[in-house]
């Protein structure tokens, strides 16, 4: 699990492609100290597990199976790129975000950015399975980043992001057009699963009366 709060912006070193997938290789200067192989981090919204370290080089590598470079942005990231990253949370971890569980569930695509003050307002395109999870002020998490939803579309949302954001993370790079890696709010998933087991226990009792008296 993850929060959502980027503690560092690592780049790209080298994507080699393998058989059934890639390994990234990234430069990190912050977070390699207190990393070891095996840890989980999220790279842009997606949990990946480290598979070498070469804490001369400030590098860290990451083996990326197909489906997910087919899945997320991954599969579209080059030498020299930025990539947000996080680290798992633990229990001395202030959740500063939300919960995040970094398996992405669909691609977002950029169509606006406005600039208001020192903020920049932007607007993505979303699917409907990110959508349905999707309300004013609820959180969302694009390419790892824990965002605050200003307004809600037929096909997409808003987000505001603050300077600080902005400068700490790929989102301030970002131009209309680019892909984003989007997980909606885990909180919500649970939630309509609770309603609807529960609505789902109310009307097979209910069916059960009907059938105990005749009605069916």
């Amino acid at each position: 699990m993850f929060t959502g709060i980027i503690v560092e912006l690592g780049k790209i070193h080298e994507v080699q492609k393998l058989a059934q997938g890639a390994r990234l290789k990234v430069f990190s200067k912050k977070l390699i100290d207190n990393s070891n192989i095996g840890d989980s981090i999220s790279v842009n919204g997606v949990c990946l597990t480290i598979c070498e370290m070469d804490k001369s080089k400030n590098i860290i590598s990451f083996d990326v199976s197909h489906e997910t470079l087919q899945k997320t942005t991954l599969g579209e990231l080059k030498k020299d790129e930025y990539v947000n990253l996080e680290p798992a949370l633990t229990l001395n971890t202030r959740l500063g975000g939300h919960l995040v569980s970094g398996h992405v569930e669909g691609i977002g695509k950029i169509r606006k950015i406005e600039k208001i003050g020192n903020d920049l307002k932007i607007e993505i395109e979303a699917p409907e399975e990110i959508l349905r999870y999707c309300i004013k002020k609820g959180s969302i998490t694009v390419d790892g980043i824990s965002l605050t939803i200003v307004d809600i579309l037929s096909d997409s949302f808003t987000v505001v992001v603050i300077p600080h954001t902005a400068n700490m993370t790929t989102i301030g790079l970002k131009k209309v057009g680019d892909k984003v890696n989007l997980e909606s709010d885990i909180i919500a998933k649970y939630v309509e699963k609770f309603v609807n087991q529960s609505v789902n226990v109310k009307e097979e009792r209910l069916l059960g009366k009907l059938r105990d008296y005749g009605y069916i």
